[in-house]
Order: structure tokens, then C-alpha cells, then sequence
């Protein structure tokens, strides 16, 4: 997703929208297609983050988790990862250019589609367990293994994206070729979501941070080392 704004250069000219107006004449940094894709990847990071805070509160207590800050966890998960993310920009457009190409990062694709799959597997099953109503004792253990298995397969499943197959399917295109598919996700964006899709999914990541007790950022900061 190019989830930016065009600055008064070229049509292709895509600027990162830093929440200030830019001087007359000066032109915003350009966003790429990789690195927005990789801010893509940070929005979800954030959705698994809140699923890693729900887990051990399912194990201790689940009537402290609320079903709807769950459900609109995987919704978000749902609409802006899955439905758009995966479907309309990777598995059409970068995955069959990294197995064209060849090379080390071929293979990963297969499998990056498989757990693809399995993610929206899981994602249709914290879904149907949120739209119940209540979480008990008797759902809570099956719910949080689940959660944490998608968690985990996520974070092996982005970093390989952005460190190896994102680069990869940059390699293989021209700038040319590179900065058209820039607009065309361009495109995609404003056709699925109307408008920026990456701004609204930041927006409703923070308000359910927010509703979970997590949107303070220094919360998380580690503690130090034994002995220090």
C-alpha cells in the first residue's frame, strides 16, 4: 500500500504523509513501496503485540479480557493484513516475481502462502471465539494456544518478508517497473479502502491499545539486568 501523499513533483512521486504541511517548493521524503510495505508489517506487529497482553490474561483471568477488543483486533488483522495486505498486494504482486526471479528467496513464497493460509485459519477462529460474548475457563486455554502459535508464526513470517523477500522482489524489477507498481498499489489502496488505509489502521490499533490499558509506550520498557 502507498498509504502517502503525491507533493508537487511528478505523478509518481510518492511522499510520506508526516502529519505537517510541507513548505512551498520543498518536496516530503518519498516512501517506497518496500519500506511502506514494511509499515504495513508494523501495524500488525502492533495487533500481535495485543494478542501477546490478551494471552495471559486468558490464562488468568478471562472475564478481564473483553471479547470486543479482541474481535476488533482480528477484524483489523482480518481486513487490513489478510483481505488486503496478503491478497491484493503480495500474493498477486510479489510473491510470483520472487519465484520468477529464482534464486535463494524463490522457495519462501510456498511457504509464506502456506502460513497465509493458516493465519486466516486462526484469525476465523478468534473470531468465532470473541463473537460469543463471554470468554470462560473452558475456551480460554484453547484460545490463548492459539493466539501465541499465530504470534509466533507471524514474527518468523514478517521478518523473512522484510528481510529477505520484500528485497528480493525489489531486485528483480526495473525503477521503472518498481515505481509503477508503487502507484498501483496506490490504487489498490484507495479502491479498498476509500481513502488512506494505512492511517485508519493505525488509528484503530491505538484506540484498542488504548482500551486494553497498553497505549502508554513506556509501560514496556525492560527492566534492568539482575545485578545492575
Amino acid at each position: 500500500m502507498i498509504s502517502c501523499r503525491r507533493s508537487g513533483g511528478s505523478e509518481s512521486n510518492r511522499t510520506a504523509n508526516t502529519g505537517s504541511e510541507t513548505k512551498e517548493g520543498d518536496e516530503a521524503p518519498e516512501v517506497t513501496p518496500s519500506e511502506d510495505l514494511m509499515r504495513e508489517h508494523g501495524v500488525l506487529r502492533r495487533a500481535l503485540l495485543v494478542y501477546t497482553e490478551i494471552v495471559p490474561r486468558l490464562r488468568s483471568d478471562p472475564r478481564n479480557v473483553p471479547p470486543d477488543a479482541l474481535a476488533r483486533t482480528a477484524r483489523l488483522f482480518r481486513a487490513f493484513g489478510e483481505d488486503y495486505h496478503e491478497s491484493k498486494l503480495e500474493e498477486p504482486y510479489i510473491f510470483p516475481a520472487v519465484r520468477q526471479a529464482g534464486g535463494p528467496a524463490a522457495g519462501i513464497p510456498d511457504i509464506l502462502a502456506i502460513q497465509h493460509r493458516r493465519g486466516r485459519e486462526i484469525t476465523d477462529y478468534v473470531l468465532a471465539a470473541a463473537q460469543k460474548g463471554t470468554l470462560d475457563a473452558a475456551t480460554s486455554e484453547p484460545l490463548a494456544q492459539a493466539l501465541e502459535s499465530f504470534v509466533f508464526m507471524y514474527g518468523n513470517h514478517a521478518a523473512r518478508e522484510d528481510t529477505i523477500v520484500f528485497p528480493a522482489w525489489k531486485e528483480s524489477l526495473s525503477i521503472d517497473q518498481y515505481d509503477e507498481l508503487g502507484d498501483k498499489f496506490e490504487e489498490i489502496e484507495q479502491e479498498t479502502f476509500g481513502g488512506d488505509g494505512f492511517d485508519d489502521a493505525v488509528r484503530e490499533i491505538t484506540e484498542i491499545e488504548r482500551s486494553l490499558g497498553l497505549g502508554d509506550l513506556s509501560l514496556f520498557t525492560a527492566p534492568p539486568p539482575p545485578g545492575s
